[in-house]
Order: structure tokens, then C-alpha cells, then sequence
């Protein structure tokens, strides 16, 4: 069993060291965001795919106070790594780097905020991504693992799980998520502005 106190030991030693600043500052642009009815996009590739949609699940629906108010402001949030079918004909069209950045060109607005999720910060897909959320005057966040990568310099905002095992970043991303949805939930319900 000493395998998993080591595991749960590096996780916490990687956990110690997040600039925790950064996860308030991201709060705060995305609540931003649904104040000012803009969109929220999330993209990832293999685990962070399956984090993407986890976490447009969870702004969607975990931001709510009552699921069944239907007056209730609602976060727009989605995930691109949910339409399988625009995915797989980009990437057998146009190649698999480009399976982000084209639908972003298509349906950024500037003010939309950009999540993208990547563990290296050097996938293709995902810094095409970047250059065509910029490109758009969306606001880009990565959540990043390792060094940060290429993307780190490419970004508006980041924060960066520094350590080169792919399940321990994977799962700090799924904790940060649980963290912003919570957050943002008590931003979105309180009646004053948060600046």
C-alpha cells in the first residue's frame, strides 16, 4: 500500500505548490463572463476531452441554485469535444490540429472565454486553438501540467499543476474544476458585483 500514500504524497506536494491567486483570478473572469452573456468554451484531447466535458457539465448545471428555476441566469458553457461527427470530419478534412480552432473561428465573439485543458501545453490542436481564440479577442485560460509548454506564452491567463505525471495533473484539472464551480455558484448568487 506504500504505492498509494506515495501517489497521494506527490499529489499534495504538487497541490502545495499552486499559485491559488490564479484560481480566484479565473473565478472572476468567467463570472465576468456569464454577467456579460458571454460564452465559455472548453477544449481538450483523451483525458482533458473527458475533463472538457466534465466541466461543461458541472458550470452548466452545478452553478445553478435550482436547476428548476427556469428565471435563473444561466452560465453558457459547452464543450467542444462533445460533437463527435464536426471532429472527425475537420480532422479527415483538414488534418486533426485543426479540430479546435476551426469551430472557435466559427463561433468565438470576442469577450467569450476560452478554457483549454492540456497536460503537455504542446498539442496542436490545442495551440491552433489558442491562435484562433485570440485571433477572435476571446480571453484564453490553460489549464496546464509539466512546465506549461508552448501555450504558456501563448495565453492570457494560466495555471500550472508542475509536475510531469500525466494522472496527477489530470487530476488536479478535475479538482480544479470541482473548485470553480463551487466559486462560481457563490459569485453568480450573491446580489452585489464582485470586482
Amino acid at each position: 500500500m506504500e504505492y498509494v500514500k506515495d501517489y497521494f504524497d506527490k499529489l499534495k506536494q504538487g497541490l502545495d505548490k499552486i499559485d491559488t491567486s490564479k484560481i480566484d483570478t479565473i473565478s472572476k473572469i468567467i463570472y465576468q463572463a456569464w454577467r456579460n452573456n458571454n460564452q465559455v468554451f472548453i477544449v481538450g484531447n483523451g483525458g482533458s476531452a473527458a475533463t472538457a466535458s466534465h466541466m461543461a457539465c458541472d458550470l452548466g448545471k452545478g452553478t445553478l441554485k435550482n436547476v428548476y428555476d427556469e428565471d435563473l441566469k444561466r452560465l453558457k458553457v459547452m464543450s467542444l469535444t462533445d460533437n463527435v461527427a464536426l471532429m472527425t470530419a475537420i480532422g479527415n478534412d483538414l488534418g486533426y490540429d485543426h479540430i479546435f480552432s476551426q469551430p472557435l473561428k466559427q463561433l468565438v465573439k470576442p469577450g467569450d472565454v476560452i478554457l483549454l485543458i492540456t497536460a503537455s501545453g504542446n498539442s496542436p490542436s490545442i495551440l491552433k486553438a489558442i491562435e484562433a481564440a485570440n485571433a477572435k479577442g476571446a480571453i484564453t485560460i490553460g489549464l496546464l501540467g509539466f512546465d506549461g509548454g508552448k501555450a504558456k506564452t501563448m495565453l492570457d491567463h494560466h495555471i500550472i499543476y508542475e509536475e510531469n505525471h500525466y494522472g496527477r495533473v489530470e487530476d488536479f484539472h478535475l479538482i480544479f474544476n470541482h473548485i470553480l464551480t463551487e466559486r462560481l455558484s457563490e459569485l453568480m448568487h450573491k446580489n452585489e458585483f464582485v470586482k
